[in-house]
């Protein structure tokens, strides 16, 4: 019974894990983004303040999601390369020296695709099932 009970554990455990492992973050744009695709390093810089500009020389704004956000945190260790902590620590030792100022952050991934839908500067990313026509995706992971 016992052996029962954890075989039955460990695949409720297994399957769970499988379908947040599914779960899949889109990058976007404004749909007149000139900038067909993005890499990875590309989005790494632009959220980082490193890069101002998208591939094609416009201007990039990033959008952040809010510090609570899962799919926040995925991005940041996916894409950024680094945890939520490190990109605090970052962005304050860069704001305190006067190197840049953070990416706006707002509070979900709704907000996120209307302020990109609404211009063709903006940068953000959500959770791809949130993907509609009023926005462009241009990297997923």
């Amino acid at each position: 019974m016992l052996k029962k009970t954890l075989l039955a554990m460990s695949l409720v455990t297994s399957l769970a894990g499988a379908s947040l492992s599914a779960a899949e973050t889109a990058v976007i744009v404004h749909p007149n983004n000139g900038n067909a695709a993005l890499d990875s390093d590309t989005i790494k810089k632009i959220f980082l303040g490193k890069s101002k500009k998208f591939p094609d020389g416009n201007e990039a704004i990033p959008i952040d999601q809010g510090d609570d956000s899962p799919v926040r945190s995925g991005f940041l260790e996916s894409v950024v390369g680094k945890s939520p902590s490190q990109v605090k620590s970052y962005w304050s030792k860069r704001v305190f020296t006067g190197k840049g100022t953070p990416p706006k952050q707002v509070p979900s991934g709704a907000e996120v695709k209307k302020l990109v839908s609404e211009n063709p500067a903006t940068i953000g990313y959500i959770d791809a099932s949130e993907v509609d026509g009023s926005v462009k995706v241009v990297f997923t992971f």
